[in-house]
């Protein structure tokens, strides 16, 4: 056996190797570790030396209507000031405000 044809026999070995190796790692991180990594926080600067961030309000203090926001980016926080529409159009995400409003009598 010549050493050309054995030189061919391992760079095709390992290229099938390699090959296989890439495809294996696709698949695992596809099927297997889906949702255990590139979690990301949603608050990302409000609040952040509480364990929990709360804000609680009465009914009666309300008005007629109030805006909270639910994406974490307002700088209103936490009422809403519309920083969803640019956080929605970065990441593809769908997230709206709660909006509360007194019932018409």
């Amino acid at each position: 056996m010549s050493s050309s044809s054995t030189t061919k026999e391992w760079i095709l070995g390992i290229s099938l190797a390699a090959g296989t190796a890439a495809v294996g790692y696709l698949a695992y991180r596809t099927f297997v570790s889906r949702g255990k990594c590139c979690k990301t926080r949603v608050n990302l600067d409000i609040q952040k030396d509480n364990p929990k961030v709360v804000h609680a309000f009465d009914i009666e203090d309300l008005g007629e209507k109030a805006v909270y926001c639910r994406c974490w980016r307002s700088k209103k926080f936490p009422m809403c000031d519309g920083s969803h529409t640019k956080h929605n159009e970065e990441t593809g995400d769908n997230v709206g405000p709660l909006i509360i409003k007194r019932k018409e009598a």
